[in-house]
């Protein structure tokens, strides 16, 4: 099962990929942001494969790198171990009691239960890395 059947919302980020979203496998970890409203937890992260048919705008300012805000919502239960400045990591959703949640990475581990998981922000960029 593709973690996109998770979300509220899949339907933003299966189009930008045509009904191939990659998995969060070796994606970068730029934030976690905990927020009291909801409670919610969002990661936002850099996927790690570019769609092989961007859209135009993207496709346009030479675009190559698509990062995404992912958020939880109903956060019951929630653990952070260790934090860096370069996370490359492994995320993983499951439908247990919710929303599961594991991003594992030799420098940080988040596990989180949530109620419901949705894309709140779907963007692209140039990374000259």
């Amino acid at each position: 099962m593709s973690w996109t059947s998770l979300l509220r919302n899949p339907e933003g980020i299966t189009s930008v990929y045509q009904g191939n979203p990659p998995d969060l496998v070796g994606v970068r970890l730029y934030e976690a942001v905990l927020r009291t409203d909801g409670p919610t937890l969002t990661l936002r992260l850099d996927l790690a494969r570019y769609p092989e048919q961007p859209p135009r705008k993207w496709a346009v300012q030479r675009f190559n790198t698509t990062q995404v805000e992912i958020s939880f919502s109903g956060v019951g239960k929630i653990a952070l171990e260790g934090f860096g400045t370069d996370i490359r990591a492994d995320v993983s959703l499951t439908s247990e009691n919710g929303v599961t949640l594991h991003v594992t990475s030799p420098e940080a581990r988040i596990q989180a239960v949530a109620d419901t998981v949705f894309i709140s922000k779907l963007t692209a960029y140039a990374n000259e890395v």
